[in-house]
């Protein structure tokens, strides 16, 4: 039999885009992401949606936008997760754009972290190069993946 979940508050403050996660053990909900965009929140919910789901846990997402001004909630917990924006979000804002650099960003630090504790320090600039496309065309799973076996190989896995 499922936990009855208590109804998932308004977010404080001005409307914009917010997911809420529901934490089962506390019985309370959390932002989870916000944005003034809807594409960065739907991505972040994917994402963490993904991460929570490979622990084996239950997912609980409400997702609250602005319209005519005012609160709205588009996505409830009895539905599943809103579906994730792609990742690369069309081009239009520059809000997306940042998010772009942002994520490529973090691809990037996570796969120099993998190559640090696999033992490789002294990149060349050829393998500096393969580093950026490699963070530019991954995902962020397999990212940290790649990581992983990174840290595997070099022993501290």
């Amino acid at each position: 039999m499922e936990k009855q979940r208590s109804r998932c508050p308004r977010p404080p403050g001005e409307p914009r885009w917010v997911a809420m996660f529901h934490e089962s053990a506390r019985g309370t909900w959390t932002v989870g992401a916000e944005s003034p965009y809807r594409g960065p929140v739907l991505y972040a919910v994917g994402d963490m949606t993904r991460t929570v789901r490979a622990r084996g846990d239950e997912v609980a997402v409400a997702l609250w936008g602005p319209e005519d001004g005012a609160w709205r909630l588009f996505g409830t917990p009895s539905a599943p997760a809103p579906a994730p924006a792609p990742e690369r979000p069309a081009q239009g804002s520059p809000e997306p754009a940042r998010l772009t650099e942002r994520m490529t960003d973090r691809r990037h630090q996570v796969l120099m972290a993998g190559l640090g504790k696999a033992g490789l320090y002294d990149l060349s600039p050829e393998d500096g190069e393969t580093v950026r496309i490699l963070a530019d065309r991954l995902d962020e799973p397999t990212v940290r993946r790649v990581a992983q076996w990174l840290s595997m190989a070099g022993g501290r896995g």
